[in-house]
């Protein structure tokens, strides 16, 4: 097939390479002139040199020159990023009215509260649903990149799409299951973020694997509160979705939120840790919207308000912290 990338970050290269190899001819849209014009001259992603190409897939900034004629296009520009790029495609020649469009970027849209498939119905109509779908689940992209077993989870409103990502994207070390529940998929991965940051924050900290467990399993539940308010399948988030992405992303130390979280733990304001990092942080972005949904259904969310308020108000993470664990005790009740 003809396969279009609209982005070109490690997990969009990652995938697009594992496209390659399977046979497919791939194209990455990018904004970065530097960058494209560092690929021609060594076929290498930056931030993945080990990672071996194939002479299938190259990177162009012409995003017209992506989706003409494509067979299939997946995205993977930030969470932030899904607008204004959707909205840039509908302005050009439509792909073909068959062509099938996955979404592998995690995050909650600021204001309208709103996940990512229901921001690009938004734009592009409801004519979209039948072959539009979701990538998500445990997938670190240095792992992905050496082959390393991963399990992830295909998602569509159309059963029938749900297959098609898979036969895509499944390989012998990147299996795809299949989960209809395509709002409680996208929540489980823009939520994990968040709870990511935490972890970090606590590391960072030094409150050790005891304080760290609680914030998983307390995270899960906060996750299950908003599952309640987008009216998804709750029992998503027991599985790779919701559970798997939560834990890979809170336990890794590749996982770009719960570095952040680390570097802030350990007394860097937000600006100077994603300086250090020098990438997109989706959690950040996912805690503001997160926090507006919760205000909006009257829920508390404390681990996401104590983020929210080391982050956007300033307050000092060991103060946060302390006041998140000397909360009120009261039943463990779920």
């Amino acid at each position: 097939m003809k396969i279009g990338c609209l982005g070109s970050g490690t997990w969009g290269f990652c995938l697009g390479t594992l496209l390659a190899t399977k046979g497919h001819v791939v194209k990455l849209w990018t904004i970065d002139l530097k960058q494209k014009e560092q690929f021609d001259k060594t076929k290498k992603h930056p931030a993945l040199p080990d990672l071996q190409t194939t002479e299938n897939i190259s990177l162009t900034t012409n995003l017209e020159e992506v989706i003409t004629n494509a067979d299939l296009i997946f995205e993977s520009v930030s969470a932030a990023g899904i607008r204004p790029v959707f909205e840039q495609l509908k302005t050009l020649e439509k792909p073909r009215s068959s062509c099938p469009i996955v979404l592998t970027s995690k995050g909650i849209e600021q204001n309208s509260c709103k996940l990512l498939t229901e921001v690009v119905i938004d734009i592009m109509g409801t004519d979209i649903r039948d072959r539009l779908g979701v990538l998500s689940g445990p997938s670190i992209a240095e792992e992905v990149a050496k082959r390393l077993p991963t399990f992830v989870v295909a998602t569509a409103y159309n059963r029938l799409m749900m297959q098609v990502i898979r036969d895509t994207f499944d390989t012998s070390f990147f299996h795809v299951y299949l989960n209809p529940d395509i709002l409680g998929v996208q929540l489980g991965g823009a939520m994990k973020n968040i709870i990511a940051i935490a972890c970090g924050i606590s590391d960072g900290l030094g409150f050790g694997n005891n304080s760290k467990a609680t914030l998983i399993a307390l995270g899960l539940h906060e996750l299950r509160k908003l599952c309640k308010v987008k009216k998804c399948n709750s029992a998503t988030l027991n599985g790779l979705a919701g559970l798997g992405d939560l834990c890979v992303t809170c336990l890794s130390p590749s996982s770009r939120n719960y570095r952040l979280g680390v570097l802030m733990g350990q007394g860097n304001f937000k600006e100077e840790a994603l300086l250090k990092i020098g990438a997109v942080v989706e959690g950040l972005y996912s805690c503001v919207s997160a926090i507006q949904l919760s205000h909006q259904a009257n829920i508390d969310m404390p681990i996401t308000e104590t983020v929210y308020n080391i982050a956007y108000k300033g307050i000092p993470p060991a103060q946060a912290m302390a006041t998140l664990f000397q909360r009120t005790l009261k039943n463990e009740s779920f």
